[in-house]
């Protein structure tokens, strides 16, 4: 059973589902698995907790 990570700033819960849907598609087309094996886990982060470039990213401009 494949596990899926992401880990990525906060997202709307439409945005989680059309995540979940297209990982398990594509990764079923690659793999010939049933999606009813796939299992795909979404880590939110908080953008105070992230940096990039040296700096964290609540401070930057979206």
């Amino acid at each position: 059973m494949p596990i899926i990570t992401l880990e990525m700033g906060p997202l709307s819960a439409e945005q989680k589902e059309k995540l979940i849907v297209a990982f398990t598609r594509d990764v079923c087309d690659v793999t010939g698995m049933p999606p009813e094996a796939m299992i795909v886990l979404i880590r939110e982060l908080s953008r105070d907790n992230m940096g990039m470039g040296g700096r964290q990213l609540s401070k930057m401009t979206r």
